[in-house]
């Protein structure tokens, strides 16, 4: 489909209701082995992705495991579907048990053409509202790009952004990524699908979820602040993460400014973030 009839779908609307129950939370804080002894009261950042989650019937479910194309998102005929980015702005938090309300734009729909071929952006802002009015507001990027060739040279990565004051280790195994698939109600079959990430997809392994690499640099960024509130929040995904290949976590603090990245097992950039503390 010609890019001009995929910018058709700028200015769709999606509204969705649910309520933040605290049954998700619990299963959330095992699945990142926390213990958790007492009722939770808010949410923690990031972890809204536990509810509005795609209600899509089976039969409504594409080749890849996602929802089929062409319903709130445009119908993109490229293969690899990849969240890139995310920007956060926090105003105050959910509370456990509220009901809570999500409202979805898709603000702009861009064609590139990037090292790796052809590319299409689509950009959707989430309003997530409760009682008290506006909770957060999320800018999304999501990235459709074509298959990888297996005879295809793989890009250089990326260096580190920052020589790193902090720094720990993560084990991604079949489980964890199981566990935060189930959790989001994800059925991407990257993620769990062993056969189809390598032969489909051409991944060497099952693939680390953004969304969970995305959270736990939220975690490190605060467990490295403890005490501090944490106003805005971006990330940008740029290379993948694999099953059973141990990642690195590091950060660098500059003033109220918390640089946070995943690294690849060779030393790489794989995702870098940003928080802003108030």
């Amino acid at each position: 489909m010609h890019i001009h009839e995929l910018q058709k779908w700028i200015g769709r609307i999606e509204e969705r209701e649910d309520v933040a129950t605290e049954a998700p939370l619990h299963l959330m804080a095992a699945t990142l082995d926390h213990a958790i002894d007492s009722p939770l009261i808010t949410v923690p950042p990031l972890w809204h992705w536990l509810y509005f989650l795609p209600t899509a019937r089976l039969s409504e479910v594409g080749a890849d495991g996602h929802p089929k194309r062409g319903g709130f998102l445009p119908p993109v005929d490229l293969p690899r579907r990849m969240w890139a980015s995310s920007q956060f702005r926090f105003h105050h938090p959910l509370l456990a048990g509220d009901r809570i309300h999500r409202q979805s734009v898709i603000t702009d729909v861009a064609h590139k053409e990037g090292k790796s071929g052809e590319l299409v952006f689509v950009s959707i802002r989430h309003t997530v509202s409760d009682s008290q009015g506006v909770a957060l507001v999320e800018d999304q990027q999501v990235v459709y790009r074509d298959a990888v060739s297996a005879s295809g040279t793989p890009s250089p990565g990326k260096p580190l952004p920052f020589e790193a004051q902090f720094s720990r280790a993560v084990h991604p195994d079949p489980v964890l990524l199981f566990r935060y698939s189930a959790l989001t109600f994800n059925s991407h079959r990257i993620h769990y699908d062993y056969p189809y990430a390598t032969q489909a997809e051409g991944y060497p392994d099952l693939v680390v979820h953004s969304p969970l690499c995305a959270t736990l640099l939220m975690e490190e960024a605060q467990r490295q602040c403890p005490g501090r509130t944490i106003a805005t929040f971006e990330f940008r995904a740029l290379s993948p993460l694999f099953a059973n290949r141990p990642f690195g976590i590091g950060g660098h603090i500059e003033g109220n400014t918390v640089h946070v990245w995943t690294q690849t097992p060779d030393g790489y950039l794989a995702m870098q973030a940003k928080a802003e503390l108030a």
